[in-house]
């Protein structure tokens, strides 16, 4: 049965010309139409292959299924997205990842283009630039920070609340990795899908990490699986930020993990997993493919795209944090060495200070009352605003320039 199905599902990523009308939705791409099939109660069992690499979109897609499919249904979305880092619906993207690198990524690149202008054919996507920008995405769901890329293949499940379960789908992903020949695969005690290596190389990597988001009737299980990410090496540092030694927050901690390849090829990983959902639930009442456009043609999905492209939900849904530049009662931590001797501390909730005060070296205090309620992420310059809350010029700059430096100002700027 795996042996056919390649050809089957290439026909639905590669070339849509030609492909048995049968196995291809009423409409290319996910359109209006496909999206009322996809709420139609007879609808119980769906397949979607989605050909955009635009993250927002494909998380506003996936979004959409899990309010609008039937409560009975059982979903299933693969989907592969351009380099990003994607952090969980409460963390701090202060924390997260590496904003100077993003930043230096986005320099790097000869033609970095906003997130409405991803295409979805991946020979157009290469544009012989061995530094594509990144782009960072908050997600809806909760967890930790992941990056995605087009060697990082996303699986999303949907599957009635009532029967939920986080080990169930990632144990289908094990079942298609082990078809591919992988099989000291095997699911954790974090839900995490991990591959046990023999010697010479022993251990344990993570190869996918999961996300949940739970509503009354519906629940969604997203993954990644890493098979052949071109930026494996660069991982570790997207994903350290230097700023997390001074803040202390309220969200969601990543946890981190070695991490390795698998070696597959995207389309069989792809095939074999609509292979293992299959033989759980039986062939789809709905096969469909997701493209760019037709996708964004539809009302919701729109509103979602421009509701995760937009800069306060990014940076302004962060849950409340404290910036510290010496330990305190509350965050007792050691802290790295400072180019100054004076002492920073800065409260935040939702990207807006409420507190901001600068402590000298003798011990007296200046609140800076001025910056309350100014939004970080719209700061583009720290120098400018201490010397404008009434630091001393020379202080202002030497701390301005570092604090923009560790809270990566070049990225978050408007």
């Amino acid at each position: 049965m795996l042996a056919r199905r390649p050809q089957l599902l290439r026909q639905l990523t590669s070339s849509l010309a030609g492909a048995p009308a049968a196995l291809l939705p009423s409409r290319r791409g996910f359109s209006t139409a496909d999206a009322a099939a996809a709420a139609d109660p007879a609808s119980k069992t769906q397949i979607y292959l989605s050909r955009s690499r635009d993250p927002l979109l494909n998380l506003s897609v996936e979004h959409h299924l899990l309010q609008t499919v039937p409560a009975d249904a059982t979903v299933l979305l693969l989907y592969a997205n351009a380099p990003c880092v994607v952090f969980g619906r409460n963390q701090n993207p202060w924390i997260e990842t590496s904003l100077a690198h993003l930043a230096e990524r986005r320099r790097l690149s000869s033609s970095f283009s906003s997130s409405s202008s991803f295409v979805s054919d991946n020979n157009n996507n290469n544009n012989n630039n061995n530094t594509p920008p990144i782009q960072l995405v908050r997600r809806r769901s909760g967890g930790g920070t992941v990056f995605h890329d087009e060697g990082n293949v996303n699986f999303s499940v949907l599957c009635p609340s009532a029967v939920f379960d986080r080990n169930r789908h990632a144990e289908m992903v094990v079942r298609a990795l082990r078809r591919l020949g992988r099989p000291t695969t095997r699911v954790n005690e974090r839900h995490d899908i991990v591959v046990d290596t023999p010697p010479p190389d022993v251990g344990t990597f993570k190869v996918s990490g999961s996300a949940y988001k739970l509503t009354r009737l519906r629940s969604l299980h997203h993954g990644t699986c890493l098979l052949r990410s071109p930026n494996l090496a660069s991982i570790s540092r997207l994903l350290r930020s230097p700023a997390e030694a001074f803040i202390k927050a309220r969200g969601v901690d990543s946890v981190r993990s070695p991490v390795r390849n698998l070696d597959l090829d995207v389309e069989d990983f792809k095939d074999a997993v609509v292979a293992e959902f299959e033989s759980m639930y039986g062939a789809p009442v709905l096969r469909g493919v997701v493209e760019d456009a037709p996708a964004m043609e539809v009302d919701a999905i729109r509103r979602g795209y421009e509701e995760m492209s937009s800069r306060d939900w990014l940076y302004g849904q962060t849950p409340r944090f404290t910036f510290c530049t010496h330990p305190t009662e509350d965050d007792p931590r050691p802290r790295p060495q400072l180019p100054f001797q004076e002492r920073i501390h800065l409260e935040a909730k939702q990207g807006v200070i409420e507190r901001f005060h600068i402590e000298n070296n003798k011990g007296a205090q200046k609140d800076l009352s001025s910056l309350v309620g100014a939004t970080m992420y719209n700061i583009n310059d720290w120098s400018a605003q201490l010397a404008d809350a009434g630091i001393a010029s020379q202080q202002a700059s030497q701390i301005g320039e570092w604090l923009n430096g560790i809270l990566g100002i070049e990225f978050t700027k408007a």
